[in-house]
C-alpha cells in the first residue's frame, strides 16, 4: 500500500523533527512527518534549553512551547570546586528582558512542539515506525514504514530528512559513524527542595565527573550524576544506590555545563595525571576571574555565541593561563614537564574539534558558501 506523495518526509518528531515540519509548513511545503511513538516522551535529554536556543525559537515562531509547561527560567550557573563556588550569569545585558535559558520536563516541551506541528494544514504527523529508505540508483526516494496498526506502507517525496535521534536505525544506511560513550548519565528528581542560587544551574566539579543540578519545574530539580564507562551500575542490585550514596552524596554535601561543547567537559573530569590536574584547576580559575574570562565562554554554553573560533580561543586561553601559573614566579624541570603536557594535552582534546568543524569554517567563515531557502511553492 501506497501513501499520498509530499514535499518532504521528516524521519522523527523530537525537537529537531517537530521545530522541522513547524518552519516547512509555515513555507507552504507539504510535510509528511513519521514518529515511532507520540506518546509523551520520559528522557532527561534536552531539559535545559539555553539562551540561544530560545532565540532560535522566537526566530522560528515557537517561542510559545515553553509556554503553560511550568518551564523555569535560568539566568546562569553555579561552579562549585572544593567547597569554593564562582557565579557565572548569561551575558544578557543588551538583550530582550524575555530571553533567558529554559528548563523544562523534556516530554512536555516536545508535545507542545508536535501539537504546533500538528496544527498547520500543510504537515501531517503520523505514528509509525520508519524499516527502510527507498532507493533508486543512489538516490533517497522515500520510506517505507509500519503504521501504529500495522500495515506496511510506502511514502514517497523529493526530499527525505532523517531525524530520528541516538537510537536511528537508519544511521548505518546513510554513514558511518563513530560513536564514543566515555561516560552515561544518570537523572535523578529532586522534589521540594531550593538549590543556593535560584534560576540558575549548579555544576560541582566531583571525582571522577561533574554532577548537575537545574530545576525542571517549580517544585522539582533535576540532578544528573555522570557516570564513566559504557554502562552504568545495575538497579536491582543496588550497586546503583550504593554508588550514588559513597562515591556522589558525600561530594554535592561537602560542596554545596554542560560545559564548553565536549572539549571543556573532558578538562573538567578529575584525573591523576598532574598536567590534566593542573589543567582543571587553571579552568576554574579562569572562570573564576569574571569579565570577559567568564562571559566568554559562557556566551558559547548558552547558545548566545555560536562561533567555533571563540571556544578555541577560550579554550588555548585556559591552557595557557595554566602554563603560567606553573612557569610563574620561578619554574622548575618538573613544572616544565608539566606545562609540556598540559599544552600536548589540550591540543589533543581541541584539535579533533578543529578537524570535525574544517579549518575553513573555523578560521575563514565568510568564505563559506551560504544557503538559503528557496521561495515556497504556490
Amino acid at each position: 500500500m501506497t501513501s499520498g506523495i509530499t514535499d518532504i518526509i521528516v524521519v522523527g518528531a523530537g525537537v529537531a523533527g517537530s521545530s522541522l515540519a513547524c518552519a516547512l509548513g509555515k513555507d507552504g511545503r507539504r510535510v509528511h512527518v513519521i514518529e515511532r511513538d507520540l506518546a509523551e516522551p520520559d528522557r532527561i535529554v534536552g531539559e535545559l534549553l539555553q539562551p540561544g536556543g530560545y532565540l532560535k525559537l522566537v526566530d522560528l515562531g515557537l517561542e510559545d512551547c515553553v509556554k503553560e509547561i511550568d518551564a523555569q527560567r535560568v539566568y546562569g550557573y553555579a561552579l562549585y570546586k572544593d567547597g569554593t563556588s564562582s557565579k557565572l550569569p548569561y551575558p544578557l545585558e543588551n538583550l530582550h528582558p524575555d530571553v533567558a535559558g529554559r528548563s523544562f520536563h523534556h516530554g512536555r516541551f516536545i508535545q507542545k512542539l508536535r501539537r504546533k506541528a500538528a496544527s498547520l494544514p500543510s504537515v501531517r504527523l503520523e505514528q509509525g515506525t520508519v524499516t527502510s529508505l527507498v532507493e533508486e540508483k543512489g538516490v533517497v526516494k522515500g520510506v517505507k514504514y509500519k503504521s501504529k496498526d500495522g500495515q506496511e506502507l510506502t511514502a514517497f517525496a523529493p526530499l527525505t530528512i532523517v531525524c530520528d535521534g541516538c537510537y536511528s536505525n537508519l544511521r548505518r544506511s546513510l554513514c558511518y559513524p563513530k560513536v564514543d560513550v566515555p561516560s552515561c548519565f544518570v537523572g535523578l528528581v529532586l522534589e521540594n527542595c531550593e538549590l543556593p542560587y535560584a534560576n540558575h544551574g549548579h555544576v560541582i566539579l566531583a571525582d571522577p565527573s561533574p554532577i548537575l543540578f537545574y530545576p525542571i519545574s517549580s517544585t522539582e530539580i533535576r540532578c544528573l550524576v555522570d557516570v564513566p564507562g559504557q554502562k552504568v551500575p545495575p538497579i536491582s542490585t543496588g550497586e546503583m544506590a550504593n554508588y550514588l550514596k559513597a562515591k556522589v552524596a558525600p561530594q554535592p554535601l561537602a560542596s554545596t555545563i554542560n560545559t564548553l561543547a565536549g572539549a571543556l567537559y573532558k578538562v573538567l573530569c578529575a584525573s591523576t595525571d598532574p598536567a590534566r590536574k593542573e589543567m582543571r584547576e587553571a579552568c576554574f580559575d579562569y572562570l573564576s576571574l569574571g569579565g570577559i574570562f567568564s562571559s566568554g565562554p559562557v556566551s558559547i554554553l548558552s547558545g548566545l555565541n555560536p562561533r567555533p573560533l571563540s571556544l578555541v580561543l577560550h579554550f588555548f586561553a585556559v591552557a595557557v593561563y595554566g602554563l603560567g601559573r606553573l612557569l610563574l614566579p620561578f619554574p622548575s624541570l618538573n613544572r616544565i614537564q608539566i606545562g609540556a603536557r598540559l599544552i600536548s594535552g589540550a591540543s589533543g582534546i581541541i584539535y579533533p574539534i578543529i578537524k570535525a568543524e574544517g579549518i575553513r569554517q573555523m578560521f575563514f567563515p565568510v568564505t563559506v558558501p551560504a544557503y538559503h531557502r528557496a521561495p515556497p511553492y504556490n
